[in-house]
């Protein structure tokens, strides 16, 4: 047995044990499904007595009883037919929502990492179109190699009875369809591999188009996104045109091997009437089970490609649930935390960059305490928050909370000590209430949501909605505006009453009155927590009690607004650039004032 071979037993193994916990309804699919095919060669068999008995000898209990016996065999196939169809969907269908339900519980407890490379349109491709693929190999290609190969079996056993030298030609297609069979599998495997990516790449690029529709009307993307979606559903077309040339061809040459074999047979039954005793009867009969013989072998053919599409589909499948969840070794339980934070020496370096994001960070917050992370694009600001909840492991060093080194703490309890407000709010197409009171605090009371929302300045819009906290605000708050979908966030935040709170661009991307809103319910949330706020827009951060500037992943200074202000350093000179901007444009609204009080003076002597 060769290593693809192999592979492809260990992998259809492994895919059967998500049928086992049915092994009773598949089971009664399995029987109802033996005992069609039981029913398969008592048609041919008929044959003969209806010839022989009605036709040629005028038998009047023959012609009697014959009508009658056909119309009962189809009513008891008719019936276990549909026995075995309902038990083997039931099957299916309970394997594609445990596959599904698998996945998703993976998904969902994969690391950040895992994010950042993967396409969300190829993982939604996983869970909506490759397990559905893979039902196929779990179920159909079992029942279908049970049924089909029990039916060629009998028609052969009645076919035996009737002339064994004679079937013995049927024999002769055996060995050209397992050639047949052979030559195309690996083909079939390929092709279905990578019709599955170029389903994954369909997905994505429609994802693209929906999600940034306004960018696409905007600067006139429909003409490039049409291409871009023309190409990727070509490939597939592409694709699916192999699939069917391997799956098909294989089908007509086992077909023209059967005919080849039926020619031969009708060539020497012909030459044998009336010199050897067959009869009519039995001639037909032998005729009819050999034509009947086509069908169960054309799906025992076709049965390879679903074989093929289903074990890569599986394998598909599987690499999104063999995929690690997040890191979670720590068994330490922590309560409710004071909220002490120490970075310790702490080093952080993303995969495929050239540089550290972050070196030797270390820096103490005290309980109650508010810390600013500013600095340029790319300093580690962002970085350093998102080690807190350990989306990210860092490379050396430790982050301790309350004095507990964060990586021996569980992640639910770590987490539940943590709240995040950022500037891409995240939403769900479901309810006001729903998405204040998310997780775990779906049970809070509608009393302890309206003061978590009256905090967050939220229920002077709340109040205005059709169903106020019942109303549903659509994907990811579409019908809300930038100030509304933040104060829901804020509100959030304020209901899980978390002890650490980490504010991550907030207000950037906000306008002046919307900010002012939001920065009141910011400062409400803020009390008596453990703050770090990151920052561009320093206005915002001047009542913080520390100002942390990173610089190439690197602490440059820590010191309150005024102290940064007087040491005339990294913080001096990006206050006095963003001052001189916003005086630039301030004077630029009020035409009347003097507009050149600026001109000529560098950053520094602002």
């Amino acid at each position: 047995m060769s290593l693809a071979e192999t592979r492809s037993r260990v992998l259809y193994l492994r895919l059967l044990r998500y049928v086992a916990p049915y092994w009773r309804m598949f089971a009664l699919a399995i029987l109802t499904m033996v005992l069609v095919a039981a029913t398969e060669p008592l048609f041919p068999a008929m044959m003969k007595p209806l010839l022989d008995g009605s036709f040629v000898n005028k038998d009047a209990a023959t012609i009697r009883y014959i009508p009658f016996a056909l119309v009962g065999l189809f009513l008891v196939r008719g019936v276990f037919g549909f026995a075995s169809d309902y038990a083997l969907s039931w099957v299916s269908n309970r394997v594609v929502f445990d596959l599904r339900a698998e996945m998703f519980g993976r998904l969902v407890n994969l690391p950040t990492r895992y994010y950042d490379d993967a396409s969300s349109g190829a993982l939604i491709s996983k869970l909506a179109y490759d397990v559905s693929g893979v039902t196929a190999a779990a179920t159909t290609v079992l029942t279908v190699l049970v049924r089909d190969t029990l039916t060629v079996v009998g028609l052969l056993a009645w076919m035996f009875y009737l002339d064994w030298k004679l079937s013995l030609i049927t024999l002769v297609i055996g060995p050209v369809i397992a050639v047949v069979i052979r030559a195309f599998s690996s083909r079939l495997r390929e092709v279905s591999r990578n019709a599955q990516h170029a389903m994954g790449d369909i997905t994505h690029v429609l994802d693209e188009a929906i999600e940034c529709h306004k960018v696409v009307k905007v600067f006139g993307g429909q003409d490039y996104e049409q291409r871009h979606f023309g190409a990727a559903i070509k490939r597939m077309r592409d694709f699916a045109m192999r699939q069917t040339i391997a799956a098909g061809a294989s089908v007509p040459l086992v077909q023209v091997c059967a005919a080849i074999a039926v020619a031969v047979i009708v060539y020497y039954s012909t030459q044998q009437t009336g010199t050897d005793g067959v009869t009519v009867g039995s001639f037909v009969s032998f005729m009819t089970a050999t034509l009947m013989l086509l069908t169960p072998l054309k799906h025992l053919t076709g049965v390879n490609s679903s074989l093929q599409r289903g074990l890569a589909a599986a394998e598909s499948v599987f690499s999104i649930i063999d995929e690690p969840p997040e890191e979670d070794s720590g068994t330490q339980i922590l309560g409710r935390a004071d909220g002490m934070i120490e970075f310790d020496h702490l080093n952080f370096s993303y995969p495929s960059a050239t540089r550290p994001a972050l070196t030797d960070v270390s820096l103490k917050i005290a309980p109650g305490e508010t810390i600013a992370l500013v600095g340029g694009s790319g300093g580690g600001k962002t970085t350093l928050a998102n080690l807190i909840p350990r989306f990210y492991q860092p490379s050396a060093g430790r982050i301790l909370l309350d004095g507990i080194d964060t990586q021996t703490l569980t992640l639910a309890s770590l987490r539940a000590n943590l709240a995040l407000v950022s500037q891409d709010v995240v939403l769900f197409n479901d309810t006001v209430a729903a998405n204040i009171a998310y997780g775990p605090l779906a049970n809070a009371s509608e009393a302890a949501i309206v003061a978590a929302a009256e905090a967050a300045h939220a229920m002077e819009f709340i109040g205005e909605m059709p169903q106020g906290l019942q109303t549903l605000i659509g994907e990811n708050g579409v019908r809300l505006s930038g100030g509304q979908r933040q104060r829901l966030a804020i509100a959030r935040a304020l209901l899980k009453n978390a002890p650490v709170l980490i504010l991550d661009e907030a207000t950037s991307a906000l306008d002046t009155e919307s900010e002012r809103v939001v920065q009141a319910a910011l400062e409400t949330l803020m009390q008596g927590r453990t703050t770090l706020i990151i920052a561009h827009r320093l206005s915002t951060i001047e009542k913080a009690d520390r100002i942390v500037v990173l610089q190439r992943g690197a602490i440059a200074e820590v010191g309150s607004h005024a102290q940064l202000l007087a040491r005339d350093g990294i913080y001096a000179y990006l206050y006095k650039i963003q001052f001189a901007a916003d005086e630039s444009v301030a004077d630029a609204d009020a035409p009347g004032q003097d507009q050149g009080r600026l001109r000529g003076k560098s950053p520094a002597a602002v």
